[in-house]
């Protein structure tokens, strides 16, 4: 049986957005990390999608601010869909696949494509 590794958590951050299937954090580590990488947004009937990100960015924004942040329990899939773009690696040998990488907010592109996150 494979080793799970450990995943820091981030006490306090908001679990997800409310009244709908879409969760900002994990419960518990898994043996298969989601590999974070720049996944493409498409409009979608779902507006509930659009207000995830829009959460998902200002609860980063209260939560780290400009500072860098380790990944820890953030979701995957929604790290990836800001991956690239609002959020970015900080730090060199950046690792994908490792719950310690550590991450930055993009300030500049995240007030530009979600405004009403700040």
């Amino acid at each position: 049986m494979a080793k799970i590794p450990e995943m820091p958590k981030h006490p306090g951050f908001p679990a997800g957005l409310l009244g709908t299937q879409w969760q900002y954090t994990l419960r518990r580590s898994k043996t298969k990390v989601t590999p974070l990488a720049a996944w493409p947004r498409h409009r979608t009937m779902d507006q509930t999608v659009a207000l995830a990100d829009i959460g998902f960015v200002q609860a980063l924004w209260q939560y780290f601010g400009s500072a860098p942040f380790e990944r820890g329990n953030l979701d995957g899939e929604r790290l990836c869909r800001l991956f690239g773009r609002e959020i970015l690696p900080a730090e060199r040998g950046f690792d994908p696949k490792s719950y310690n990488a550590m991450l930055k907010l993009n300030e500049a592109m995240a007030r530009k494509n979600f405004p009403d996150a700040f």
